[in-house]
């Protein structure tokens, strides 16, 4: 199918970018990767006048480490990068494996982690682990940049926080400290290509054998990613034994407001919260063992 007629913009600095989509308004959508916005366009679902593509921008490709602010992942860093990156797997290895349920290797290859954000499905795979890590996103404004906790990103369906002339440039995520543990898992048909059914992420901060804080993200349940703040309660001052992980996916259960589509029932969502809610906590504590490749 041949893509609607469009121009197409390549600035050479973020300013430029960002006065771009002042000057063009809501015809204008920015692309790093193109994955989330090339198919939609051809497929009629989303339109675009103008597509600004921030590719040759200098500065946004990296994954840096830092031992006080953590992770730090640029607008234009590939997927793929994030899922083999050695820092990454080194320092968070439940943000790598987020980033290789995204789709097919061909599209990790092209898209980024920005790009799955910003496109704010309900059902993206990024967005629940940088939620239960208290991940920031830092944006480039056409006044002022600024950061944007991540809990705060995600405003409904293609829907996030950005306001006019924003473009979001990386993502900050906080360091594991001692004693802290997180996971993301998902469930689909096929752990490629296929959009989450359910999808899970935990953080947990033990002290010995007692949870002292926790955090429970998630994914594909409602109209974005949300906290289960009952799960997270049942959790907290408690040691996780079997019986307390089963609670908690009992009460993630009332966190979330799934719907009946053609990949799954609201019934059968429920039920897997309950389902991967525990495992997922089980998860963050054993560490991942799989290859992440």
């Amino acid at each position: 199918m041949v893509l609607p007629k469009f121009d197409y913009l390549t600035p050479a600095t973020l300013e430029e970018a960002s006065n771009l989509l002042v000057e063009l308004g809501a015809g204008a959508k920015v692309m790093a990767g193109g994955t989330d916005i090339i198919p939609p366009m051809r497929d009629k679902v989303l339109k675009a006048d103008y597509l600004i593509d921030i590719k040759g921008i200098p500065g946004l490709d990296y994954i840096e480490y830092d031992e006080k602010t953590g992770l730090k992942i640029g607008a234009l860093t590939k997927l793929y990068d994030i899922q083999t990156s050695e820092i990454v797997r080194k320092y968070n290895p439940a943000v790598a494996k987020a980033a290789k349920y995204v789709a097919s290797t061909q599209i990790r290859h092209k898209g980024t982690m920005v790009g799955n954000i910003c496109n704010a499905s309900p059902s993206c795979d990024t967005g629940p682990i940088l939620v239960a890590m208290n991940a920031k996103v830092t944006v480039h404004g056409p006044e002022k940049d600024r950061e944007i906790p991540m809990g705060e990103f995600f405003k409904g369906v293609k829907r996030n926080a950005l306001q006019p002339g924003e473009i979001v440039t990386g993502i900050v995520i906080p360091p594991l400290g001692e004693g802290e543990h997180a996971a993301y898992i998902k469930h689909a048909v096929r752990k490629a290509m296929d959009l989450a059914i359910v999808g899970v992420a935990a953080w947990v901060k033990m002290d010995g054998n007692v949870c002292v804080d926790a955090r429970i993200c998630l994914g594909a349940v409602a109209i974005t990613p949300v906290r289960a703040p009952s799960a997270e309660k049942v959790l907290i001052g408690k040691e996780l034994t079997p019986e307390v992980l089963a609670e908690a996916g009992v009460a993630a259960m009332a966190d979330c407001k799934p719907i009946s589509d053609v990949r799954a029932s609201a019934e059968y969502r429920h039920d897997m919260v309950r389902v991967f809610t525990k495992r997922a906590v089980r998860k963050a504590l054993e560490g991942y063992k799989e290859d992440l490749t």
